[in-house]
């Protein structure tokens, strides 16, 4: 088998197709939720504390005086603990999603019945035909 048909027979496999297009919507699916954290969750969650904004927590490692994290990024080091935030709540939020997605899947799935029993060999199916026809007798 050549190194090219090996290769196209991995890659049309069902499982590999599965997951390039996993990967492909989950790429799309961060960025919706990033969206969300970023421009909807995290400015409420800012005014409720006070009107914090987390993406501009950093501590400046090389004495910067700078008042935003863009600017502070520019003068040098920071310990951008701000952004560390942001993405672990990004993150709650899509563990729970994604956990709310499974739970419906599982629940929509209908459970398959139960196989019917399978048929007797032939010669079990003859056998009995023969101690049936002699116990008539």
């Amino acid at each position: 088998m050549s190194f090219m048909s090996e290769f196209k027979e991995f890659a049309m496999k069902g499982n590999v197709v599965d997951l390039a297009v996993g990967v492909i919507i989950g790429g799309a699916f961060g960025k919706i939720v990033d969206s969300i954290v970023g421009d909807l969750i995290m400015p409420l969650v800012g005014k409720l504390l006070g009107g914090l904004d987390f993406s501009n927590y950093f501590i400046a490692l090389a004495g910067q005086t700078a008042t935003n994290l863009a600017d502070a990024k520019k003068a040098g080091a920071v310990f951008a603990y701000g952004s560390f935030i942001t993405v672990a709540i990004n993150f709650i939020i899509l563990a729970f999603i994604i956990f709310m997605m499974v739970k419906q899947i599982n629940r929509l799935k209908k459970e398959a019945p139960p196989a019917p029993p399978a048929a007797p060999p032939e010669d079990v199916v003859l056998l009995r035909e023969i101690r049936d026809a002699l116990n008539k007798r």
